[in-house]
């Protein structure tokens, strides 16, 4: 392909077809945005996922076709999540069928285990969030989600604006 040498071949091909390949996803990535490899779904996930294992497979062709076929299928990955994210932006059927919906863990300094318990978030990693947000007192806080992302947000003050929970599904009970 490279060399007639068939380790130089193997190490030129290796370097060489990674390096377009990399170049190839972060023009995709450009092309498309940032929003590509965000911390999204399950979906975007999926995506990256994907992406990571095409991108090997055109670093390991040994054919062109085999590396060919490897950028198509990248670009073709890019193309539907393009579109599935248009779709999840003006459709919110779409985007509840193929979302997760942010879980209340904690809601004016009380611990829904009930919650903690469906969404498999241990205790000790919702008590490692309050500390990394900096709350003292279990009373400070006002609500702790689980996102969609799979972050935890925890808010913490005085009062809490009912609407930043909009959205937000309560499983106590």
């Amino acid at each position: 392909m490279f060399h007639p040498e068939p380790i130089a071949d193997m190490v030129l091909r290796g370097l060489v077809l990674a390096a377009i390949a990399l170049v190839w996803v972060v023009i995709n990535v450009r092309i498309l945005g940032l929003r590509s490899f965000s911390k999204m779904t399950s979906f975007d996930f999926v995506m990256t996922v994907a992406v990571g294992s095409l991108l090997a497979g055109a670093a390991q062709a040994s054919e062109w076709t085999g590396f060919g076929q490897a950028l198509i299928a990248v670009s073709g990955l890019f193309i539907v999540q393009f579109f599935v994210a248009s779709i999840r932006k003006s459709s919110d059927p779409f985007e509840n069928a193929i979302g997760n919906s942010p879980v209340l863990l904690m809601r004016d300094g009380v611990i829904d285990d009930e919650a903690l318990r469906r969404t498999r978030v241990s205790r000790g990693d919702l008590i490692a969030k309050l500390r990394e947000a900096n709350v003292l007192d279990f009373s400070q806080v006002r609500a702790a989600i689980l996102e969609s992302t799979g972050d935890v947000s925890v808010l913490h003050g005085d009062k809490l604006d009912e609407a930043l929970l909009d959205n937000v599904e309560r499983l106590e009970g």
